[in-house]
């Protein structure tokens, strides 16, 4: 499939798993009516964020955790649709008390769990609350390669969005939580890692947001390949993004160095082909 109908969920957060849900599914069912291939949900989406949104202490809730993400999966196979699902993951050691991960699950348009990637990048906040993953993942949705990349360890660390774009991934997507905390000054600078993602890899990057009131430190965006906006909601405003792409325009060729797909990038018609060099 070369294009994408690709949803963004900029959905509420709290505290109260039973009202998370209720935001999940919500938005699952605006996405189907409207046909989307792929959604994507903030980071945390389930539980809510351990740090200012919930609490480190909350406990994990197991099993309410392992039947959402069946009915997420259910869903999804209904509608024909895939989801990055943010969520936490039990430690393996400790379920019940342990520190859980910061995790996305990744379900498949029919209904397979393919997947969890855990955020391998920890804030020192994040630190106090949950256990740090390893690696980058990547999968195929619709016959696309995508990667997967939590808030922080996507917009501070090049190298989580180069190692899913060495594995062939075309279009990232990137659930983050940004913040309950009045820091207004990362704004722009959120705004310009994202872009960067995608300008520096020639890749589609889809960073996800939820809805805080008054302090969202980012937008939820799509970055085309050539790190234009492609998309974006307002701030602060619940509401669903969607927007097709173009999954041939993301050739990796910045990764590549690929000269020719550098130039087409970069320079598109303002230069003629005689006035620069491919090899």
């Amino acid at each position: 499939m070369t294009n994408l109908k690709v949803a963004l969920a900029q959905c509420r957060q709290t505290d109260d798993f039973d009202d998370n849900c209720q935001a999940i599914f919500d938005k699952l069912d605006e996405a189907a009516q409207q046909q989307v291939n792929i959604i994507c949900f903030p980071e945390t989406q389930t539980v809510g964020y351990r740090v200012d949104v919930a609490t480190a202490e909350t406990p994990v809730p197991i099993e309410q955790l392992e039947q959402v993400h069946q009915k997420v999966a259910d869903r999804c196979r209904e509608a024909s649709m895939a989801c990055i699902l943010g969520t936490e993951i039990p430690l393996e050691s400790d379920p019940t008390n342990g520190k859980p991960y910061n995790s996305a699950l990744v379900i498949s348009e029919h209904g397979k769990i393919l997947g969890t990637h855990h955020k391998s990048k920890l804030t020192p906040m994040d630190a106090t609350a949950y256990t740090t993953g390893n690696g980058c993942d990547t999968y195929e949705l619709f016959g696309v390669t995508i990667g997967v990349v939590i808030c922080f360890e996507g917009f501070r660390f090049p190298e989580t969005t180069r190692e899913c774009v060495r594995r062939g991934a075309q279009v990232i997507f990137h659930p983050q939580n940004n913040t309950t905390r009045p820091m207004g000054w990362k704004i722009p600078v959120h705004h310009a890692m994202a872009t960067t993602r995608a300008a520096e890899n020639t890749v589609w990057f889809a960073t996800c947001n939820c809805v805080h009131v008054p302090h969202q430190n980012a937008r939820t965006m799509i970055i085309a390949p050539d790190g234009q906006a492609h998309a974006r909601l307002p701030m602060r405003s619940e509401a669903l993004l969607v927007a097709d792409i173009d999954v041939e325009q993301a050739t990796r060729a910045m990764f590549l160095f690929d000269p020719a797909g550098c130039a087409e990038a970069m320079i598109k018609d303002a230069f003629q082909p005689h006035e620069y060099a491919t090899q």
